[in-house]
């Protein structure tokens, strides 16, 4: 009789959010580079205002505060993104005709005065130079949030640079709702 050992490598297991954002980015990713932020970004205690749109974040949440100090994520683009979502995804000829009628097209996907919150997602980077986050943005007029995945790659990144560092030289590769 012999026996056989094992050794198996303890996993953290991942709680149902995270294991969607893997399945997320194993089934949805597409790279496409967008652009930085290039009107004035201002910081006001726990407000940073893009030109004239607001959004808001938690004064202690440095991850957040840096990522839209950098103006990698910012009101425009996610206005721009949901227009664009929009006009891919419907099919309704009636709203699709109402919306090139409107003066300001973009005016009904306008996103301002939100509330955002981003989070790291280690286990989804892929090496030193990509790091992936969830944004989660709240309007006050919204009943629900909503939840965005994103991928910063710095090509110049190391292992030791600090996230700082990190998000000079970042490009925002990727940008998709939940």
């Amino acid at each position: 009789m012999f026996s056989v050992m094992s050794f198996a490598q303890k996993k953290e297991t991942l709680s149902s959010k995270d294991q969607h954002a893997v399945e997320h980015f194993k089934t949805e990713y597409k790279k496409k580079n967008h652009k930085r932020f290039e009107g004035k970004i201002t910081t006001k205690d726990n407000q940073i205002i893009f030109d004239d749109k607001i959004t808001f974040f938690e004064k202690s949440d440095a991850i957040t505060s840096s990522i839209l100090q950098q103006g990698l994520i910012y009101p425009q683009l996610l206005t721009e993104y949901q227009m664009d979502k929009f006009l891919d995804e419907t099919t309704d000829k009636t709203q699709l005709r109402f919306l090139k009628l409107q003066k300001d097209p973009k005016a009904s996907f306008d996103v301002n005065n939100i509330s955002v919150k981003i989070s790291e997602l280690p286990f989804l980077s892929v090496n030193d130079k990509v790091k992936r986050f969830r944004v989660t943005t709240k309007n006050k007029n919204l009943p629900n949030s909503i939840i965005y995945f994103i991928e910063l790659t710095n090509s110049k990144a190391s292992k030791n640079m600090s996230f700082e560092e990190f998000l000079k030289d970042a490009k925002l590769t990727y940008l998709q709702q939940e």
